[in-house]
């Protein structure tokens, strides 16, 4: 549309608005139309009067009509892409689609849910393997999802999400888009620095957080330099199986700095690794006693160290046994990381939060958050500081890179530099916490032949609202990225929204940056109902081929499989072998069979129960008051789950899932005959 166009001046027509979109922006359905309709009317009329009437009564400008022309999709058609974004504090991990940002899935992680029936009754032995020294774990703040990688490229098979909280890695089958495995690492409590693959995820990468003795044993405070120490996990994964292999894993000790994200090289910086830390200072807090808060200790210093991991060199080294048991866990001790040539730091600017690597893997891009500017290192010249050698050490003898031989550019953002993401055009974009913006700059080199701006040179920014953390442009972190959209991942909302009390919903702001050059348009607010969604990648919709319905009938999710023991159809029934009861029921609409199941107070329960269903869509529930157990049961999949009858009585089991104009009369008797 026009910027010219005004509403109050010449009104807006149906025929402006269409033509106001590149043939490659409208709907299919509105470009046939507009080809095969003879209409001539100076307005758009429908049920609640003319476009322009609702503009005036809404008091919406032309962007606003351009912005919502852009988000919106008619019922049934599909979103281009698909955002995976944390959970936050639900443990949890969703999926939105993009540009119209609706909420289309809860996956089930760390954390119960009831609706899908995770640790209800379904998915029990995998959250139990999330147990921290045998205690349940409930709770997750899942802060970076990784969608498995091909060539640098997203594949659609597999997302792996990080724990915070309690160091641990999920791994969900995008067959299906559930959890297959949950690890807990037996070094850390904490890893902010989770997830992020290897350009054909032969490794999933898990960085730490805050310094403490590997393995959490104890150790006084006043025993920092000495006793705590960081770390950075490198997970083995079998895409076959899809799995993590635990026994085939390590990690590699760091000093006690506090490790943040770390990013894996691509194309000629493959088979290295990048991470950043703060915390340089070791400063230990301990502002009850009369010293410096941490965020005063931790920010002391104008520079903080850049990781630089030869990780081709860091396996060969796991592979000849050059490590050490902590907790179980094989370990590259600090000192033999120097000695083998693993581990150098270069300086970067003070308390950074990201390492991205550009997309033909040449440049390393890292932003402080108290430096205006975010910094340009070149992988080749890294490569010639190293074999040049003459590096100073720090305290723990980790050779230190000089930082002018190491970098290409600094470019000068804005306040409070985060995180930055990457288009098809030559261009990138940073976060800028403090002001709050996006803003966008030219890459030089190679990678900046695209555009049309001078080398390493800040093109425009975007206002956010308010306080942006991560942004996720679509493909912006592969090989090859899309451009087109970028979310900006905002922790306040402030006045966006209605106040439901003094806890505000935060923010994701879909930005269009298609255009080249200054131009960046905020599309959509999307309010998160849920505390506190980190990072987010956005994946092309048709690079993901989920099942519609599971296989095979009797088809178990947790191993990918059909279970031998899954009844089917005529194999319905309840056996008893001293007191130990096995029920073989199925559902179908709009019944289970069978419907009355009899045991007697104290005996064990193995309950199997598959959905014969067969038709797409079609979801059964199975809940079972008292005894905290529901399920969902997907067209195929067969679950089963074992419980001890403690509680004598009658309990009516039912489809807790609408299915069928006979829902409510899906339902059964549970009789436990008291002792």
């Amino acid at each position: 549309m026009k910027r010219a166009l005004s509403l109050l001046g010449v009104g807006l027509t149906a025929t402006a608005l269409l033509a106001s979109c590149s043939e490659g922006e409208r709907p299919a359905r509105q470009r046939a139309d507009a080809q095969t309709s003879n209409v001539s009317t100076s307005r758009a009329t429908g049920a609640n009067g003319t476009l322009e009437q609702v503009a005036r009564e809404r008091n919406l400008t032309p962007d606003d009509l351009i912005a919502a022309a852009k988000t919106y999709l008619p019922s049934g058609r599909h979103d281009d892409y698909i955002m995976f974004s944390s959970g936050g504090h639900s443990g949890q991990l969703f999926l939105i689609g993009v540009p119209s940002m609706r909420l289309l899935r809860t996956v089930a992680v760390f954390t119960p849910e009831s609706w899908q029936g995770w640790g209800f009754g379904a998915g029990n032995e995998i959250l139990d393997e999330g147990k921290v020294n045998g205690r349940d774990v409930l709770w997750a703040d899942t802060h970076h999802p990784a969608l498995s990688e091909t060539n640098g490229d997203y594949d659609g098979e597999f997302c792996f999400i990080n724990d915070k909280a309690n160091a641990r890695i999920a791994v969900i089958d995008l067959k299906d888009f559930e959890t297959k495995q949950i690890v807990k690492n037996p070094l850390s409590l904490s890893d902010h620095g989770g997830c992020f693959v290897t350009p054909d995820t032969e490794w999933v990468i898990e960085g730490g957080q805050y310094g403490s003795p590997l393995g959490w044993e104890y150790a006084p405070i006043e025993d920092y330099n000495n006793s705590y120490r960081g770390y950075v996990t490198f997970w083995k994964f079998d895409r076959a199986s899809g799995r993590i292999l635990t026994d085939k894993s390590f990690a590699m000790e760091l000093p006690p700095y506090w490790q943040d994200l770390f990013d894996a090289g691509k194309f000629v910086s493959e088979g290295w690794i990048f991470g950043n830390s703060i915390n340089t200072e070791l400063a230990t807090g301990g502002i009850e006693s009369g010293n410096p808060p941490f965020e005063a200790g931790v920010s002391q210093r104008d520079n903080d160290y850049l990781h630089v991991i030869n990780f081709e060199k860091a396996i060969a080294t796991y592979n000849a046994g050059k490590t050490r048991e902590v907790a179980g866990f094989p370990v590259i001790e600090t000192q033999t990381a120097v000695d083998e040539g693993l581990l150098y730091f270069i300086p970067e600017p003070k308390s950074p939060h990201g390492v991205d690597i550009s997309p033909d893997g040449n440049y390393i891009v890292v932003s402080g958050k108290l430096d205006p500017h975010v910094t340009i290192y070149g992988f080749n010249e890294i490569q010639e500081a190293i074999a040049g050698g003459g590096y100073t050490q720090d305290q723990y003898g980790v050779p230190i890179l000089d930082f002018d031989d190491c970098t290409v550019a600094q470019i000068e953002v804005g306040l409070g530099p985060l995180h930055t993401q990457f288009d098809d055009q030559g261009y990138a974009y940073t976060s800028l916490f403090l002001e709050p913006a996006v803003a966008r700059w030219a890459l030089g080199g190679e990678a900046g032949k695209l555009n049309p701006e001078p080398d390493w040179s800040l093109v425009g920014k975007v206002n956010v609202h308010y306080n942006v953390g991560h942004i996720s442009a679509a493909e912006g972190d592969t090989a090859s990225p899309d451009g087109k959209y970028l979310v900006s991942l905002n922790k306040w909302s402030i006045d966006r929204f209605f106040p439901t009390g003094p806890l505000l919903p935060q923010n994701f702001q879909l930005v269009d940056i298609a255009d080249q050059g200054d131009s960046m348009q905020l599309l959509y607010d999307m309010p998160v109902g849920f505390g506190e969604p980190h990072y987010a990648q956005i994946i092309k919709a048709d690079k993901l081929d989920p099942w519609l319905v599971y296989p095979e009938i009797g088809w178990d999710p947790v191993h990918q499989r059909v279970d031998p023991n899954a009844p089917r159809a005529g194999q319905e029934g309840i056996t008893r072998n001293g007191n130990t009861v096995t029920v073989n029921m199925t559902a179908i609409r709009s019944h289970f069979n069978p419907e009355h199941v009899k045991v007697k107070q104290g005996d064990r329960v193995i309950w199997r129960l598959t959905s014969v269903e067969r038709a797409q869509d079609s979801t059964h529930g199975f809940a079972l008051p008292a005894y905290n157990i529901n399920l969902s049961l997907e067209p195929g999949e067969y679950i089963q789950f074992e419980f001890v009858a403690d509680q004598a009585g009658t309990f009516p089991f039912y489809c807790s899932e609408f299915c069928s104009a006979l829902h409510l009369e899906m339902m059964g008797y549970f009789l436990v005959e008291p002792n």
